[in-house]
């Protein structure tokens, strides 16, 4: 499989100039640990994770060295730290060097990234441009779904084409979740993964898995991810 096979497309994503507590804001409401950064064209220009925030000024954990090592660090270096804790905007905190893949990227390589590099999540670019995000969170749900519905050819072809038609009606709805990874079917039982927003979302992806012909039941195994302000 590819990254483009297990992708999240909604993704949360920023401009340069988004503010500071914003960016903690969508963070915490979405329980995501990073937010890619994108121009107006939607070109990956950085990333902030959850480390490019740890020391902030406003909460006191601004990073505080001694004599000796401000003796030693550089200008660069000290004026790095500062603006990373006093920073207003995604330009001044995010990180430049950002690692990306492509749809066609293998899921290996994609795993070897995130295990190499302790990242959480990698953004998926096509051209350039933001298309999606790979997060350990996709690898372990797709791990889970295929318990339930091999990729082999082995698979009933019933399964398949239940689960091929549901995806294809949930990429039709801009409410919904598509990402395969999400959904497993298995002797006519759909299996529903991942994090939703809201009981009605829930209960509108029940709805949809319920009415393909020849679904059986639906297992509903999805989250409701909190709007939960820290401030």
């Amino acid at each position: 499989m590819k990254a483009g096979d297990i992708m999240t497309s909604s993704v949360v994503s920023v401009g340069p100039e988004t503010p500071v507590r914003r960016i903690a804001m969508l963070m915490s409401e979405r329980r995501i640990s990073a937010v890619p950064v994108v121009d107006s064209d939607n070109r990956v220009i950085g990333i902030i994770s959850e480390g490019d925030l740890l020391r902030r000024s406003e909460t006191g954990t601004a990073r505080q060295r001694s004599w000796w090592l401000e003796l030693l660090s550089s200008n660069k270096e000290l004026a790095k730290d500062y603006l990373k804790s006093h920073g207003r905007t995604a330009t001044d905190v995010m990180t430049r060097e950002v690692v990306t893949v492509e749809e066609s990227t293998p899921l290996s390589v994609v795993a070897d990234i995130l295990e190499s590099r302790h990242f959480k999540r990698v953004p998926v670019v096509r051209d350039g441009k933001l298309v999606g995000i790979v997060s350990r969170a996709n690898l372990i749900q797709l791990l889970a779904s295929a318990d339930l519905t091999p990729a082999s050819s082995s698979a009933p072809q019933e399964d398949r084409a239940i689960r091929k038609r549901l995806l294809a009606e949930l990429k039709t709805q801009k409410w919904a979740e598509a990402s395969p990874a999400n959904v497993a079917v298995t002797e006519g039982v759909v299996h529903l993964w991942g994090q939703v927003l809201s009981q009605e979302e829930q209960r509108a992806l029940r709805a949809a898995a319920a009415n393909i012909p020849g679904v059986r039941d639906v297992k509903d195994h999805t989250l409701i991810l909190p709007l939960v302000s820290p401030f």
